[in-house]
C-alpha cells in the first residue's frame, strides 16, 4: 500500500516549490535524508538525477540514486514532480520505488502532498519487517518532516532548531516517565522503603493502611509513567505533574519537615521532576507533529 501525506502550509507555492525542490533546502527539513547532491545533466532534456544519502548511526549511512521523471505545470496554477529511486547499497531494506509531490495552491497557501511506493529486498524476512515496522516508521518520519517544513515556512523555526527542541522535549517527556515509574515500582512495590513509610505514618495512616497506600501509590505512578508515553502530544499529563509536585513538596513541608534537609530530599527530587514538566510543556506547541498531516487522501486529491 502506498505511503500518502498531506499538509497546508500558508505560503506563497514558488517558496514551497524552492523549499522541496532545491536539495540544499530539502535534506535540512526532510528526516529521511542526511544529504541530497544533483547530478550535473549531460543535455537539457536528460532527467535530474540525483545522489542521496540516510545516516543510521555508528558512523553508517545508506546511500542509493533517484532522478526526476518529470515536472508538470497546469493552467490551474498546481504543479507535480515525479521521481524514482533505489538504492544497492547492501543495508538498505528498500531496492527501488517511485513517488511524485503535487503542489495545489489555494486562496491562503498550498496543498502539499505526496505519495510514494517502494520495493523490499531480504524476500519474506524483509517484507515482514517493511510490514511491521519501516513502512510505518516512514511514514511518520515523512509526516513529521512535513510538519517541520510547514513550520519552517509559516514561522520561520530552523529546521535544526526545531529537532533540537524536539529533541528536549521526547528528553524531558521520556525523563517524566522514567522517574514515575522507578519510584513506583522500586521503593513502593518492590521493597517497602523506609522513608516512604515514615512519610506515610506522619501523613496521619495507620500501620495497617500503610501497606495498601504504598501498593496503591506504587501502581498509580507506574501508570502514570505510561500514560506520559501513550499521551505523548498531551498537555494534561505534565500540566497534572506539575500541580502534584508543588503538592507533595507542601505536604512534605507541613507533615514531615525534618526530610527537607536530608541528601537526596523531595524538594530537590520534585523540583527537578516539575523542571522537566515545564521544559515539556514549552515545547509542546513548538516541535513538529506527525499527526498534523493528513495520512489520507481526500475525495478532492486528484
Amino acid at each position: 500500500m502506498s505511503l500518502y501525506i498531506e499538509t497546508f502550509i500558508r505560503a506563497p507555492l514558488d517558496r514551497v516549490w524552492t523549499h522541496t525542490q532545491d536539495p540544499a533546502l530539502h535534506q535540512q527539513w526532510d528526516l529521511r535524508f542526511s544529504e541530497i547532491l544533483y547530478v550535473p545533466r549531460t543535455s537539457d532534456d536528460a532527467p535530474q538525477r540525483f545522489h542521496y544519502a540516510t545516516r543510521i548511526g555508528f558512523g553508517l549511512s545508506i546511500r542509493g540514486e533517484g532522478e526526476s521523471t518529470g515536472t508538470r505545470h497546469r493552467a490551474d496554477g498546481s504543479a507535480t514532480s515525479a521521481l524514482r529511486f533505489w538504492s544497492a547499497h547492501p543495508l538498505s531494506l528498500i531496492t527501488e520505488g517511485s513517488g511524485y509531490w503535487k503542489y495545489v495552491p489555494e486562496s491562503d497557501g498550498v496543498r502539499f502532498f505526496t505519495s510514494y511506493d517502494y520495493r523490499t529486498r531480504f524476500g519474506a524476512l524483509g517484507r515482514a519487517v517493511d510490514r511491521l515496522a519501516f513502512r510505518p516508521l516512514m511514514g511518520w518520519a515523512t509526516a513529521w518532516s512535513f510538519d517541520r517544513l510547514r513550520r519552517w515556512l509559516e514561522d520561520g523555526t530552523p529546521p535544526a532548531w526545531a529537532f533540537r527542541a524536539a529533541a528536549a522535549r521526547a528528553v524531558a517527556r521520556g525523563g517524566l516517565a522514567l522517574v514515575f515509574a522507578y519510584h513506583g515500582l522500586v521503593p513502593k512495590l518492590l521493597r517497602r522503603d523506609a522513608d516512604e513509610v515514615a512519610m506515610l505514618r506522619d501523613a496521619g495512616l495507620a500501620a495497617y493502611q500503610i501497606d495498601v497506600a504504598m501498593r496503591v501509590l506504587g501502581v498509580a505512578e507506574c501508570a502514570f509513567a505510561v500514560v506520559l508515553l501513550t499521551q505523548w502530544r498531551a498537555r494534561w499529563p505534565v500540566i497534572a505533574t506539575i500541580v502534584a509536585m508543588l503538592v507533595a513538596t507542601l505536604s512534605v513541608a507541613i507533615a514531615s519537615p525534618r526530610y527537607l534537609g536530608a541528601a537526596f530530599n523531595p524538594v530537590t527530587l520534585n523540583l527537578l521532576v516539575l523542571v522537566l514538566a515545564v521544559i515539556d510543556l514549552l515545547m509542546h506547541g513548538i516541535v513538529p507533529s506527525a499527526t498534523a498531516c493528513r495520512r489520507r487522501p481526500s475525495a478532492s486529491v486528484s
